[in-house]
């Protein structure tokens, strides 16, 4: 048994039991994938796979257990070139953040200055991504940590902590109507059509329920991934858009109007995630506890011993 038997396996899991594609991840032959897969299992003495011929159609259920194991013998293996590297290379390196548009642009700035200053020598990645990707990007070890809102909780082999609290606004070109309402109601909103968040993202579960909860059913007309588009369409007048609060740039959105709507739509809460069983270097635990003071290294590490390490 070596490490590249065990990063095949992984691979071609996460690859969907493409060979061909777990080959060019790992920078290897399709033939010599098969044949690590086959002299592993050999020398377990169960098959890891279901197949209908030469092709792999899932996992036997040895080959589940197997796969749990070979997980967490890859995280320990990284877990320590982690600590290693703490001791060795001290407060340089990469740090890896899978966020969305609207955080990496608007909540994050603050936090990535004040780390910068602290940690000069650290890379910092900051990889832009769709919301209900994050889990995955952090699961496969892609990301260090991740930050969205609605996406990262309840996610085996992630632990997810409060990260901010934000409330919608609505936007709206200047003299639109809604802006010389004295008293903003659901239904004065619902009278025109509505630009704001997919479905499942940025708090729109909660915009949705408002709506709901007051009988009404309003003309959802474009959607978009983050905040910047939405405004884009609300300026050009094809709607009233509703916004993460924190997205309206009072120099930048010269052109709208923000109305604050905290009594309209419940608040949102941003979640910041980090993988289970995942050690991360010093620097990465200080960037967390930039975004949230009570995120010290303590709590995460006490945080994930209390979960079970279902991978």
């Amino acid at each position: 048994m070596n490490f590249q038997q065990l990063r095949i396996i992984r691979e071609t899991v996460r690859h969907r039991f493409n060979l061909t594609e777990a080959a060019n991840i790992l920078f290897t032959s399709q033939s010599g994938v098969s044949k690590h897969i086959r002299d592993l299992e050999q020398e377990l003495g169960v098959e890891i796979f279901v197949r209908h011929g030469k092709r792999l159609l899932g996992l036997t259920d040895p080959g589940k257990e197997v796969v749990k194991i070979v997980e967490r013998i890859l995280v320990d293996a990284e877990n320590l070139s982690r600590v290693v590297a703490d001791f060795s290379d001290g407060d340089e390196g990469i740090l890896r953040v899978a966020t969305t548009h609207t955080q990496a642009r608007y909540t994050l700035p603050a936090v990535i200055a004040r780390f910068k200053e602290t940690f000069p020598d650290v890379r910092l990645n900051l990889q832009q991504a769709n919301p209900k990707d994050l889990p995955t990007i952090l699961r496969e070890g892609d990301a260090d940590i991740a930050i969205a809102t609605d996406t990262l909780d309840d996610h085996p082999g992630i632990i997810a902590f409060p990260y901010h609290t934000w409330d919608h606004a609505v936007v709206v070109p200047r003299g639109h109507a809604l802006a010389k309402e004295k008293t903003l109601t659901l239904a004065a909103i619902a009278a025109w059509p509505i630009i704001t968040y997919d479905d499942g993202l940025t708090g729109r579960r909660r915009i949705d329920q408002a709506f709901e909860a007051a009988g009404l059913t309003p003309d959802i007309s474009i959607t978009a991934l983050d905040a910047d588009v939405i405004k884009a369409y609300a300026e050009l007048g094809m709607g009233v858009g509703i916004i993460a609060s924190v997205a309206y740039d009072r120099e930048h959105d010269r052109k709208l109007v923000r109305i604050d709507a905290p009594n309209l739509f419940l608040p949102s809460t941003s979640s910041i995630a980090v993988r289970r069983g995942r050690l991360l270097r010093r620097y990465a635990y200080r960037f967390i506890e930039h975004c949230n003071p009570r995120l010290t290294e303590q709590a995460i590490r006490i945080a994930d011993s209390d979960q079970p390490q279902d991978l």
